[in-house]
């Protein structure tokens, strides 16, 4: 994985993609962070969740299914040119944290705690997260984090039914 110390390297090797592959895969360039670009797409993730907390279930489903689909697609792009799951490509970490929060209500503790959740099984990865990673042709970088975000959802659903 490239440090963050490479990332205006990155930057000039990713010229060829167009703006709006960039904007797709780095969730409107948070993945350009230099510090943790994997928890800054995953904070990206929770702007709209916090400023439409009412959003219909359906609807939250729609859009995870739409932006795993165009995900898959900027992140082979992405892969094709910077290599195996590349810092920047954080579209993942903004599916996997609107799957943790697919089926709990929108609330400031629910928020918090899925970030944290989702966060903690991202950066663990475990089975079969970690097997999905090694997927090629961008699936590999969008189910490691569907799959942490399905396991931060059931940890946060649970949590929700007990609290």
């Amino acid at each position: 994985m490239p440090s963050t110390a490479n990332q205006p390297n990155q930057i000039k090797r990713d010229a060829g993609l167009s703006f709006i592959s960039k904007c797709i895969a780095t969730a409107f360039f948070a993945g350009y962070s230099p510090v943790a670009p994997g928890t800054a797409g995953s904070l990206i993730a929770l702007l709209p969740l916090f400023f439409f907390p009412g959003i219909h279930t359906f609807i939250l489903a729609l859009l995870i299914i739409i932006a795993f689909i165009i995900g898959v697609w900027v992140s082979k792009k992405f892969e094709a040119a910077l290599g195996k799951d590349p810092q920047v490509v954080v579209i993942d970490e903004v599916v996997g944290m609107w799957v943790t929060m697919l089926f709990v209500p929108i609330t400031w503790f629910n928020l918090a705690a899925g970030f944290i959740l989702f966060r903690f099984f991202d950066i663990t990865k475990p089975p079969p997260a970690r097997q999905l990673e090694e997927l090629q042709h961008g699936w590999g970088i969008m189910l490691d984090d569907v799959a942490a975000g399905i396991y931060a959802g059931i940890v946060l659903f649970l949590i929700t039914l007990f609290r």
